[in-house]
């Protein structure tokens, strides 16, 4: 299974000949590859997996995607602090 998260890309530069980007992932700012997406312009939202962004996706699709992702690290901290009690 993979795992894309949302990001949206706040740099753009060249990297030993590939497009690269500064990527926030709320308030996190990580690299990642841009070459799969060539029309990412800053400011755009895309889906990162293992350092490459994938596709471009929606900021609503990204706002959705991250409260989802939430809910699941939300979810998954209630049924550890259960099993420690």
């Amino acid at each position: 299974m993979c795992l894309g998260v949302p990001g949206k890309i706040v740099e753009i530069y060249e990297n030993n000949g590939l497009k690269m980007g500064k990527i926030d992932f709320g308030g996190v700012t990580r690299e990642a590859c841009l070459e799969y997406v060539p029309e990412a312009q800053i400011g755009d939202y895309t889906l990162i997996h293992v350092g490459f962004a994938l596709n471009l996706i929606s900021e609503e699709e990204a706002i959705e995607t991250l409260q989802l992702l939430n809910q699941i690290a939300d979810l998954s901290e209630e049924i550890t602090q259960e099993k420690i009690e």
